[in-house]
């Protein structure tokens, strides 16, 4: 399986990332992001696969199942937390932006439609977890006891302040066991060039999928709108160059009869948790919020 899938590499037309569970080699989880211009609609049809509708960069329209979302949204990733937008599968949903937007549409193969509902940016909670160098923000806009309201996504975003390790220590979720379920992942990335918001395919950042037994050993750069396929195995860290802050978007889903995200850290290095709490947060972070950038 080809897990690091490069910018471009999934494009369809002018949408930057077609991602289904065919071309995932896998089951549940999958990506879109779509490109519209000033003006322009698009229907999209959701099929077997609930979704989110999360704006990346400006702002749409949202009607679906007869009820309508005006999702305020962002100039980049890197400046705001945005509204967002739950649809059903096999719905016909339309999408239109004034001013031109590219949104991401997380997605999982699911069995059960539930109805449309909007996520308004100041319901979002935005956390600072790790401490030190390990210090990043996380969007917890679409995972359980935040939004309870899916069958089988969970999403939430990720800022690392240039320098920064995140996703960090490793982990994994490809068992049932007591403190992991399983679950397929995906890492969308941007990363943003020297004034730390626009997106610039100049920077770039590292990233590390592995498995105990070395079958499985994937230490690659990734760069602005890369994806990475995490099928099993314990991933992170991923590492934000110096001068290059890292957003990535990240998308699961499993087998599990109930939604979770648990999982289990690698032993080797769990030992890591405990020294944060010794260590001051990054002040850089939190980096974004509803109202905009914090510092």
């Amino acid at each position: 399986m080809n897990l690091h899938r490069r910018a471009g590499t999934l494009s369809d037309g002018v949408d930057p990332v077609l991602l289904n569970v065919e071309a995932a080699g896998w089951t549940y989880a999958g990506l879109r992001v779509l490109r519209l211009g000033a003006g322009e609609a698009r229907a999209v049809h959701t099929g077997e696969y609930e979704a989110f509708v999360l704006p990346l960069a400006g702002s749409c329209t949202v009607r679906v199942d007869g009820l309508e979302f005006v999702l305020n949204g962002r100039d980049s990733v890197f400046t705001r937390v945005t509204d967002f937008a739950y649809v059903p599968r096999d719905a016909e949903v339309e999408l239109s932006t004034v001013d031109g937007v590219e949104v991401a549409l997380p997605m999982a193969r699911c069995g059960n439609r539930l109805a449309p509902r909007y996520g308004p940016a100041e319901q979002v909670p935005v956390e600072v977890r790790g401490a030190g160098p390990a210090t990043r923000q996380v969007t917890s806009f679409g995972v359980p006891g935040v939004w309870d309201h899916a069958d089988k996504l969970n999403a939430c975003e990720l800022i690392t302040p240039d320098g920064n390790w995140s996703s960090y220590p490793p982990h994994k979720h490809d068992e049932a066991s007591e403190c992991e379920v399983v679950n397929e992942e995906i890492y969308y990335f941007r990363i943003a060039g020297h004034d730390g918001i626009t997106t610039s395919g100049a920077g770039f950042g590292m990233h590390r999928t592995y498995t105990a037994d070395g079958a499985l050993e994937e230490n690659v750069v990734v760069r602005d709108g890369d994806v990475f396929l995490v099928p099993r195995g314990y991933h992170g860290p991923c590492i934000a160059a110096p001068g290059y802050p890292m957003y990535y978007l990240n998308v699961l889903a499993g087998p599990a009869p109930e939604r979770s995200m648990a999982f289990c850290d690698d032993p080797a290095h769990t030992w890591v948790r405990d020294s944060w709490a010794g260590q001051p947060t990054d002040p850089r972070c939190p980096v974004t919020d509803h109202e905009g950038r914090c510092r």
